[in-house]
């Protein structure tokens, strides 16, 4: 009997073959020969899941997304949740701080990101998926702020989608300096970084 085969775990182990590939050698090294074979796996059957790289490619983003997303989501429904009963402050440093190459998975899980957000400027299929991560991503720091200020932990009078855009842009800056030089830009300055700003942000500055 033939074994039966889940196509969505499928697609999901072909797209981790080209997080794998491109760890180690770059995205660019990603092609559909090197993925087959990490994979364990004919060109063929890599075909019989993706019409063409250029599918897989975004397949393989949109995966990369989705990991992201399910490990913010639960401390943001903890976070958000109507009864409360949840430190904040705590909290909402945990959710962002997620979003932050603090160690080593979330390190590669950046690099892939940056390779990818890289790659969208010259390869069109990638760019609305980059696009709705960077929405997404405003989208959570806005109920965030949004929480926090309906909460009294801001000022009523803080323009929370400006400092929405400056949150956002101060976790992207700081994804970007560790891991070009995770030496120089420590887990532990990361948190002082990200606790300072939300600190600054409490006291309306």
């Amino acid at each position: 009997m033939p074994k039966i085969v889940d196509p969505v775990v499928r697609r999901r182990a072909v797209a981790q073959a080209v997080l794998s590939v491109a760890a180690r050698q770059g995205l660019e090294h990603a092609s559909l020969r090197n993925v087959a074979e990490e994979a364990g796996l004919a060109i063929g059957s890599v075909r019989h899941y993706f019409a063409d790289h250029d599918e897989l490619m975004t397949f393989t983003m949109r995966e990369l997304s989705r990991r992201i997303g399910d490990r913010v989501r639960p401390h943001a429904e903890r976070l958000l949740a109507p009864d409360g009963h949840t430190d904040r402050r705590a909290e909402t440093e945990e959710l962002l701080a997620e979003l932050l190459p603090l160690d080593e998975p979330r390190r590669q899980e950046a690099a892939l990101w940056l390779a990818f957000t890289a790659a969208a400027h010259t390869r069109p299929e990638l760019r609305p998926c980059a696009a709705e991560m960077q929405a997404d991503l405003h989208s959570l720091m806005s109920r965030v702020l949004h929480e926090a200020q309906s909460a009294g932990g801001l000022p009523d009078g803080m323009d929370v989608e400006l400092e929405s855009t400056r949150l956002a842009a101060l976790l992207d800056g700081l994804t970007l300096q560790a891991t070009l030089l995770p030496d120089r830009y420590p887990p532990k300055l990361l948190r002082q970084v990200l606790r300072r700003h939300l600190e600054a942000l409490r006291a309306g500055s």
